[in-house]
């Protein structure tokens, strides 16, 4: 968390030939954003996804299973993503629907220099697996099975 856009753009150096994504939650993403300048200044060619659900994700996600819900210091206010890349002469996509999505990816592809495609995400949507804090892999919380619904 808070390393993906660093670690890209030294990925991009070291791979200069090599199609580059960062894929970040909007909290992670925030923690370094100042990068974007870097990015632009440099005339790098990064692809930044961002999966915004307002929330820094993974502690949320701890305190959605474990702590009934109760949301302490894990809401958070985000920019707006598409006008801070916009800002450093970069460009902005986002994407709120799933048959969004091909467009957006291929348009950030073609793009010469960095892109940043904020993808607006349900708040409560988990990343599965997830292993619960002093227990073993096999305890691992897995993507519950979805029943079919009858028409």
């Amino acid at each position: 968390m808070g390393f993906a856009l660093p670690a890209a753009m030294g990925a991009r150096f070291a791979r200069p030939n090599d199609e580059i994504w960062v894929v970040a939650g909007d909290g992670g993403f925030q923690m370094t954003a100042a990068e974007l300048t870097t990015c632009a200044q440099e005339g790098l060619k990064v692809n930044i996804a961002i999966i915004n659900n307002g929330y820094l994700g993974m502690v949320r996600q701890w305190q959605e299973f474990f702590y009934n819900r109760r949301y302490v210091a894990t809401p958070l206010r985000s920019p707006d993503f598409v006008l801070l890349a916009q800002a450093h002469g970069l460009t902005g996509l986002r994407v709120t629907r799933r048959e969004e999505i091909p467009d957006a990816v291929a348009r950030a592809r073609a793009e010469p220099g960095t892109v940043v495609v904020e993808f607006r995400v349900e708040q409560e949507d988990s990343v599965y697996p997830m292993v619960p804090a002093n227990t073993d892999l096999r305890d691992m919380i897995r993507r519950p099975a979805f029943a079919e619904e009858d028409d």
